[in-house]
Parts: C-alpha cells; structure tokens; sequence
C-alpha cells in the first residue's frame, strides 16, 4: 500500500538567513555609492599612473572619501545595512587607502617612504583579517576613536601628497605661503598618520586578545 505521508516542508528561512541573502536587496543606494566609489579608485589609479593629473587626481580621491562617509550613513540611517555592503564597502575602503600610497611610493618626492607604505598596507592587511575572524564568532570588532582617526588622517594625507607633486598647486600656494611651509604640513600629517597607524594596530590587537579571552570585556 503506498504511503500517504507528504514530505516535510522544508524550514522556513530565519531572519537571520534573510539578512545574509545577496538578493535585489542588496541593490540599494549606499551599495550603488560603494560600486561608485570602486570605479573613482580605478579612475584614480590611472590618473596617477599617467601622471600631470595630480589637482583632478586628489579631487577623485577626496570625492571617494566623502561618498564613503555618505554611503554609511545612508546604510545606517535607513536600514539598508545588506551582506554584500559589510563585504564591499571594507574591502573597497583598502582597495583606494593601499593603492593611492602604493601608486605615490613610485614618486619620491610625494613624501611617501617603502616604510609608510608598508605599514599602512600591512595594518589594513592584519586588522581586516582579524576583523572577519573575531566577527565571524559573534565578536563586536566596529571601528572606535583611534580607527577612525586614522581613517581622517589617511584620508587628509592622500590629497596632501597628491597636491605637493602639481607644480600647478606649487605655483598658487606659493603666493600666500612658502612652499617649504606646505611640505612641512604634509610632512607631519604623514608622520602623525603613520603614528595612529601603528597604535590602532596595537588597540585593535589589545581589543582582539580581550574579546577571545572574555567576551564581555570586547
């Protein structure tokens, strides 16, 4: 006799499931501004590859910066927060912050050293991994103080080295200000900006070692 039992439905997806779907969700403004911001870094590179553009170059770069501080907010505001974003949007953030300093380490006389590079890459590097590993468990791994201020002065560096090879720029700064005086600014922008590097890289660190040894302390 053949058997009348229907097969299980299968369970319903959690809301938990629904958010970590990459679905037509995931096609929303803060996400369009992030794929926006990944094509200003391409635009970017070229334009600093092929040199003479440094002026439009360090208006692209300041541009890419605002629209990741308006894609987040957008995100956060309106509940648009989506898998494919928390994806995205890091890994984009690097891709312009490592690649300007990587594309200005072959000019001298932007200010930028193998060493500078090599730490800004290396602690993004370090920090976006153990940021997976720690929030992949359920740990709160969310930029504090001394992560966004390394964002701002990364972000302030960038334009500053940029403008410093436009002899254009050197001309017009040059009316008002000693030019020496410029390059003494960028200077210690970069210097205090490869400080806060090394720091958040250790209060990260720090942070990390509490949360996988008391997960109340993180």
């Amino acid at each position: 006799m053949p058997s009348t039992t229907q097969p299980a439905a299968p369970p319903a997806p959690s809301a938990r499931d629904a958010n970590l779907a990459i679905d037509r969700r995931s096609l929303n403004l803060p996400n369009l501004i992030t794929l926006f911001r990944f094509v200003l870094a391409i635009v970017l590179f070229v334009l600093m590859d092929l040199e003479g553009f440094w002026r439009i170059s360090a208006l692209v770069f300041v541009v890419a910066a605002l629209s990741d501080v308006l894609d987040g907010w957008i995100a956060r505001k309106y509940g648009l927060v989506t898998t494919l974003g928390r994806i995205m949007d890091p890994f984009v953030d690097k891709l312009i912050i490592c690649g300007a300093f990587l594309f200005l380490l072959g000019k001298p006389e932007s200010g930028i050293s193998p060493w500078i590079a090599f730490i800004v890459m290396a602690r993004e590097m370090y920090i976006t991994s153990l940021r997976a590993f720690l929030e992949q468990h359920g740990r709160d791994f969310s930029a504090k103080f001394w992560g966004k201020l390394k964002m701002a002065l990364q972000c302030a560096a960038v334009p500053l080295c940029l403008l410093s090879l436009s002899p254009v720029f050197q001309n017009w700064i040059g009316q008002y200000v000693d030019f020496q005086h410029y390059l003494w600014l960028r200077d210690a922008v970069i210097y205090a900006m490869t400080a806060v590097t090394v720091y958040s890289g250790i209060e990260y660190s720090w942070r990390a070692f509490l949360a996988l040894r008391n997960p109340a302390a993180a």
